[in-house]
């Protein structure tokens, strides 16, 4: 192993993402880092937000320069082990680094108490340092729990005195809340009016709860959900600029940006590594991809990059022209493009139906439909689309099955919703929209949301579950296992069928009706779909064991289906699941410890297990 050459081009990663984060400086500012909808708009210049991006994009350059030192006198051989080290690494590294302007700025994940029906009450725990986990409250009497629940329900900016009184329907509230306040698993949670001189001049006379600043696992999540553009997140309110500065919103939608075609593709782009650049690409690029008509890698990867980018540029200037901001349009279009689902609002892209003219709101939806088919599309056929051969594109067969999977599923979740009267099919159009917009989401793995899809019919969210495990195309921006591999392991699964009643006959795989002459093909399309079932039963039985019933409060019974759906959802980088990681929901009540497994999973389905796995064997390290 090269470790020379490993420092060395990691150290240029480091420098990589250091400069990206200066980008995100500019949206500190009130002028740039407005929402499109204007009472949410941060008011003053984000000051703890850019000292944070500042400081990290310090960091990121000084272990660079520390990483570009120690490796100055590598060798500029790159062969396959190194390549797949510098992807595992990258990754991990990418993690790391990109935490750390969310625990710089103060960045606030959510309320740290939590109420229930039946009077229960939980409170965020931190027996160790950035290690958080529920504890319930016991001795809450009927009149605590009103005042709680109000001050709980209510946003990060509080109630005053009379809003207390009226939202508890308790005539005593501020004598409770003193009261509240001395139960020692609550007394850092609750904040009196002026306690906080430091406090925004629209919560600093209020009653209110304290959020829960991102510690150490909560940041790792964020920043690899980004990277990986899963999309799944720990953010409970996102229009608040206290708990979250715009300028951090901009870096966690930068993040999809970057986590698009892969770091390493940018890399190559960027630097090139001759014959290495080729081994780097097939590392990263997600899918068994087809071998490409250029001799040059780098050519690809330069082709890659600049349909990724025009494909951007051309969704933000849509997205304005639709009425969103510039930094709405910018952040939506990576996330929409990267097939990440990071949103600026609570409520995802369901917020511009709600709050733009509907024309407009509409028009929003229908174009991201558009936009997640396309980057969900093998990229080489993007280009030959776009060099004049789009027969090429329809004659593709893993494209023809991608199309036809979602127009099946569609219909089928339109069919059941409007015969269940689900909510958001009660017209035609709205139906369709709505049906066809949440499977294209989950399908190409982008995870946005317009609609509470969690509240659907039960075979519909079956149907969504399973979904998961598809994917979008090879070399496209998708995650899941993509569309391919299931095509294939279709045909194999059918040869190995006729081969047991036949045994003389010498069955040959076909794709699109050439034969497949890859003689390892079968072999590590049965090992992937076999390591897949592997990590998520095994994923699934250690969260199920290890989450506290805490998680799920007064009932666990989905605790099951839950887990489930958390594990598939990271595991193959759709974002949001059902239940309590549902579109509504979000993944910050979840252990510590089992965010860690899911940062794990992200990882393993970006980078499609093996680049991951290896670095864990102490042969890939040992020189031979």
């Amino acid at each position: 192993m090269n470790f020379r050459l490993l420092l060395k081009l990691l150290g240029i990663l480091s420098l990589l993402f250091g400069f990206f984060m200066l980008l995100s400086l500019a949206w500190a500012n009130p002028n740039y880092g407005f929402h499109t909808d204007t009472r949410i708009a941060s008011r003053q210049f984000e000051w703890g937000g850019f000292e944070a991006l500042a400081i990290s994009a310090l960091v990121c350059w000084a272990f660079g320069g520390l990483l570009l030192f120690l490796g100055r006198r590598a060798e500029h051989k790159l062969y396959r082990k190194e390549a797949m080290a510098v992807v595992g690494l990258s990754w991990i590294l990418a993690t790391v680094l990109g935490s750390l302007p969310y625990m710089l700025s103060g960045t606030c994940r959510g309320p740290s108490v939590r109420v229930f029906s039946d009077r229960t009450v939980m409170v965020s725990v931190s027996p160790f340092q950035f290690w958080e986990s529920w504890e319930r409250v016991e001795g809450i009497s009927r009149d605590d729990f009103k005042v709680l629940k109000a001050v709980v329900n209510t946003s990060a900016r509080g109630l005053t005195d009379s809003q207390l009184v009226n939202e508890s329907g308790d005539i005593d509230a501020v004598a409770v809340f003193d009261r509240l306040s001395k139960i020692p698993q609550l007394s850092k949670w609750l904040v009196f009016p002026g306690e906080e001189l430091n406090a925004a001049a629209d919560r600093s006379s209020h009653f209110r709860l304290r959020w829960v600043p991102m510690g150490f696992v909560d940041s790792m999540f964020e920043a690899q959900s980004g990277f990986s553009t899963t999309g799944a997140t720990v953010l409970c309110d996102l229009e608040d600029p206290q708990l979250v500065p715009r300028c951090i919103l901009f870096w966690r939608a930068s993040t999809h940006f970057l986590g698009g075609l892969g770091i390493i593709v940018l890399f190559v782009v960027l630097l090139g590594q001759g014959s290495a650049g080729k081994a780097l690409m097939r590392t990263e690029m997600p899918g068994p991809t087809q071998e490409t008509a250029w001799s040059k890698m780098q050519h690809t990867a330069w082709l890659f990059a600049a349909i990724y980018v025009v494909l951007n540029l051309i969704l933000t200037i849509i997205f304005k022209m639709l009425g969103m901001s510039m930094f709405d349009s910018i952040c939506h279009a990576f996330a929409t493009m990267a097939t990440g689902g990071f949103s600026t609002y609570n409520a995802s892209l369901g917020h511009f139906a709600r709050n733009l003219p509907e024309v407009s709101g509409q028009a929003i939806e229908y174009v991201v439909i558009l936009f997640m088919i396309l980057a969900g599309t093998n990229f080489t056929l993007l280009f030959l689309v776009c060099s004049g051969q789009p027969r090429k594109l329809f004659a593709d067969s893993e494209w023809k099955t991608y199309i036809g999977i979602m127009v099946v599923v569609s219909v089928t979740i339109v069919g059941f919703g409007y015969l269940s009267q689900d909510t958001d099919f009660e017209t035609g159009e709205r139906a369709l929209r709505r049906g066809v917009f949440q499977v294209v989401s989950v399908m190409t793995t982008t995870g946005f949301g317009t609609s509470d899809f969690d509240s659907w019919n039960q075979f519909s969210r079956c149907l969504f579950l399973c979904l998961m495990f598809i994917g979008g195309c090879s070399g496209s921006t998708g995650g899941g296992m993509k569309v391919i591999r299931h095509l294939l392991f279709v045909k194999i699964l059918g040869l190995e069928i006729e081969k047991s009643f036949r045994p003389k006959v010498v069955g040959i795989l076909r794709l699109g009706g050439k034969p497949v002459e890859e003689p390892t093909l079968r072999h590590s399309i049965l090992v992937y779909f076999c390591l897949i079932g592997i990590l998520f039963v095994s994923s699934l039985l250690f969260v199920v064991m290890t989450e506290p019933d805490a998680t799920w409060g007064i009932d666990n019974t989905n605790k099951l289906l839950d887990s489930s759906s958390a594990v598939a959802s990271t595991l193959n980088n759709i974002g949001p699941g059902l239940g309590i990681v549902g579109a509504t929901q979000n993944y910050a009540d979840f252990s510590a410890l089992n965010k860690s497994v899911f940062i794990f999973l992200m990882m393993l389905g970006r980078l499609e297990i093996f680049p991951v796995l290896v670095l864990f064997a102490p042969g890939f390290w040992r020189d031979h």
